[in-house]
């Protein structure tokens, strides 16, 4: 799914017009390894097809959103969901259990089921501030390691589109016991962080390196991003790039 060097960047379409989504795919598309269509937008998106096929002509993954997963499974439509799937060649699925009552256990087998058909990202963590805070990083790795033996392709840590929730706190500060135990125990080239906010962006950025994996980016930070990711910006400018400056200056001052 990346694009070599760096690692993936996952933008998330909220429900843009058609026309606008599809200026940003061409203006910004080679910045960007994979497109979820948020939450259950794609049930009420006219144009799914075409933005579908937009992602297709520029050889950019897709999937929908874990809430329509969800929803499919609690109103017991999955069929209908995996038709969906196949209509418009998602590249992959979403498994989780952010708001429906689905334990662990269950959701790893869905994660199971689910890699029979695509590729899988199963997320980890709730959609519920509150309910989050009680997952001790114990309990992280723990569901983050089962759906990764489940057969999930990459493991995704919840923070909603707010960042704050999941491995954030309430306040949208990164939750650090909890990313510090993910990298810890598992490969982080296996977990997505997702990052909506600019400040979690550059503390995953800064503590994992330009090859972190990063989700929710909207849709106006796919650029910054990069920027964050390669030097190119004053947050990050410092920790990824070698300077010269400092020793041009003791030598002019000999």
């Amino acid at each position: 799914m990346s694009r070599g060097v760096h690692g993936t960047t996952m933008m998330i379409d909220p429900g843009l017009p058609t026309g606008v989504f599809t200026d940003v795919i061409q203006s910004h598309g080679h910045l960007v390894d994979l497109v979820k269509f948020g939450w259950g937008t794609a049930l009420v998106t006219k144009d799914i097809d075409r933005k579908a096929a937009v992602l297709r002509e520029s050889g950019i993954d897709f999937y929908f959103g874990g809430t329509l997963f969800e929803h499919a499974v609690w109103t017991d439509q999955l069929a209908d969901y995996l038709a969906l799937v196949d209509r418009t060649e998602a590249t992959h699925i979403e498994v989780s259990n952010g708001t429906i009552p689905l334990d662990q256990r269950s959701k790893a087998d869905y994660v199971r089921r689910m890699s029979a058909h695509r590729p899988v990202l199963s997320e980890v963590g709730y959609k519920d501030a509150d309910r989050s805070a009680l997952l001790t990083p114990a309990d992280w790795v723990e569901a983050l390691r089962e759906d990764l033996d489940a057969g999930a392709a990459m493991v995704i840590t919840e923070a909603r589109e707010s960042g704050r929730s999941g491995i954030a706190n309430s306040d949208g500060q990164m939750r650090t016991d909890v990313l510090g135990a993910v990298l810890d125990a598992l490969d982080p080239a296996t977990v997505m962080f997702e990052a909506p906010t600019k400040e979690l962006q550059v503390e995953l950025i800064r503590t994992v390196g330009p090859q972190v994996n990063l989700g929710n980016i909207a849709t106006h930070d796919v650029v910054g991003v990069e920027t964050l990711r390669r030097g190119l910006r004053g947050d990050t400018l410092l920790a990824l790039t070698t300077g010269v400056a400092s020793a041009r200056s003791l030598s002019h001052s000999n």
